[in-house]
């Protein structure tokens, strides 16, 4: 009996650890899913708030998708409807500056002539920079006249664009390995459309003006000024 006894009570004693232990185990993993699932309704709300935000407070978050936003006052309407009025206006009144150097230039006037008739797409020849969208660079540049060809495109307006018209101003093409002609003129100003060819039909250099209109059509014309519009603060900075 003593022995019965003798063996049964650590028995017990064990049971007893062994069951407190199980109780602790259950407890933590009771409270361990609880805080799980508090933590998944938790993202579940931030996600519903953040569907039902506006759009213009998504783009303000850290995002530049300014296809979210939307005017906020009667001003911020009218000038973001400038946008697209200017870029209308300037996709049937692209005005290149003539900046014929070779002979590429005389597709380039073939071209102006009445059987391509750019005219009657709005595009009209300008002598001065100035009043120019669209430099095209027709023929050879040589090393003596691309300071030049850099003085008059820094003279035209935001925005510009440049053709390189040619296999010469493309890369040199014929005069590549020739002491004095620059090998692209890319190398002078930046460059938006390469014209292929010794010369380039009339044909390659209207469909070259004409791939311009998609880009035109999304230029920010007055997105500085709903900047101003949003921080008025700003005006005092660009006043000074």
């Amino acid at each position: 009996m003593s022995l019965i006894l003798k063996f049964a009570a650590p028995n017990v004693a064990r049971r007893a650890a062994l069951s407190s232990q199980v109780g602790v185990m259950a407890n933590h993993s009771f409270h361990t899913s609880r805080s799980l699932k508090q933590a998944e309704q938790k993202q579940t709300s931030v996600a519903a708030e953040a569907s039902r935000e506006p759009a213009p407070r998504l783009a303000q978050q850290g995002s530049m998708q300014l296809s979210l936003e939307t005017p906020q006052n009667k001003a911020e309407y009218v000038l973001s409807t400038l946008d697209k009025v200017t870029n209308w206006a300037r996709q049937g009144s692209m005005w290149p500056m003539t900046f014929g150097l070779a002979c590429c230039a005389v597709e380039m006037m073939h071209m102006a002539a009445a059987r391509y008739d750019q005219d009657r797409l709005g595009v009209v020849f300008r002598a001065s920079p100035r009043q120019s969208d669209i430099m095209i660079v027709a023929g050879t540049l040589t090393n003596k006249m691309a300071p030049a060809l850099r003085k008059v495109y820094d003279q035209m307006p935001e925005p510009r664009w440049v053709i390189s018209m040619g296999s010469c101003a493309n890369g040199g093409g014929y005069y590549h390995y020739s002491y004095s002609v620059v090998r692209g003129c890319d190398r002078i100003v930046p460059v938006d459309i390469y014209v292929p060819g010794c010369p380039p039909t009339a044909e390659a250099l209207l469909y070259a003006l004409a791939s311009f209109q998609p880009t035109t059509a999304r230029q920010p014309a007055a997105r500085w000024r709903r900047a101003l519009c949003r921080e008025p603060s700003l005006i005092k900075l660009a006043v000074a």
